[in-house]
């Protein structure tokens, strides 16, 4: 890691990316105690993971890499023989087995079940102990796109419970979909944190989207009502807000030409991940 300093809010959901070999992974062991820092100090519910972690670790439920499951034995069983370790009965196994909406099939072999209900059991696991802070590790990774849905609803779901989910995904459309707020990483350095809606804002210079039948036409209305624009395939991009819409409108009106598409020039996440994470050029 390169300095890297993050702080994680109380309640919703959190995405935190990076590409492979980013130090996703490697902090998300440090928060679990699984690995020591070689310096600087991780901090969990407010306790500092290198001493105090006992104290906080049963508020925590966390999925690193793919979760220790028994094949031959029934999702219930699973769950049944890991709440015993920590003196968690029946009743908590049949709350969260409905809640990852594994109840119908929770008597089923775990052998039997597909790649996303396994995902589903161990966010289950995660949740035995009610925790209020979750830590998942790229819990889509390796599902098809239903399986993925499944587990993008789910997440928001315990995020709006007040929990605080934490979660590391490279599935950048899922993570724009699913989080209140996103950290990225690149090379054990933080690159962007914040809002969603800030971090996408902070990545794209903000204009409109303009087509129309004649591109020429449209090029000349607008240099002449002083909006300045450029070509850009077909269309046309003008730097001017949202909000200021109606002057594009007006001047194309005015020279009797009408739009067939008038949108704000957004970026995707995947875009912002993208410019964030580009390697510099070899000196």
């Amino acid at each position: 890691m390169n300095g890297l300093d993050l702080s994680v809010p109380e309640g919703g959901v959190f995405g935190f990316l990076g590409p492979n070999g980013a130090g996703k992974t490697t902090t998300i062991r440090c928060l679990l105690g699984l690995v020591r820092p070689s310096g600087g100090r991780c901090r969990l519910l407010g306790a500092d993971t290198a001493h105090e972690l006992p104290k906080v670790i049963p508020k925590v439920g966390s999925i690193v890499e793919s979760p220790a499951q028994f094949p031959r034995f029934s999702g219930r069983r699973n769950l049944q023989l890991l709440g015993r370790l920590h003196g968690i009965g029946r009743a908590a196994v049949d709350d969260v087995l409905e809640r990852v909406g594994l109840a119908d099939r929770a008597d089923d072999r775990v052998k039997n079940y597909s790649f996303g209900m396994k995902q589903r059991l161990g966010i289950a696991a995660a949740l035995l102990k009610d925790p209020e802070v979750l830590i998942l590790d790229e819990p889509a990774n390796g599902l098809d796109p239903a399986g993925i849905v499944e587990v993008r609803e789910l997440l928001r779901r315990l995020g709006a419970e007040g929990r605080t989910v934490f979660v590391s995904s490279h599935i950048l459309s899922e993570v724009q979909q699913m989080a209140d707020r996103v950290a990225i990483l690149s090379r054990g350095r933080l690159v962007a944190a914040g809002p969603v809606d800030e971090v996408l804002a902070a990545g794209r210079a903000q204009g409109l989207i303009v087509r129309l039948d004649d591109l020429g036409a449209g090029m000349q209305a607008l240099s002449a009502a002083g909006v300045a624009a450029r070509l850009d395939g077909d269309v046309i991009r003008v730097d001017l807000p949202a909000l200021a819409a109606a002057t594009v409108t007006r001047a194309l009106a005015d020279r009797g030409l009408y739009l067939t598409e008038l949108r704000p020039d957004e970026v995707d996440l995947e875009t912002v991940f993208l410019e964030l994470t580009r390697e510099e050029p070899a000196r």
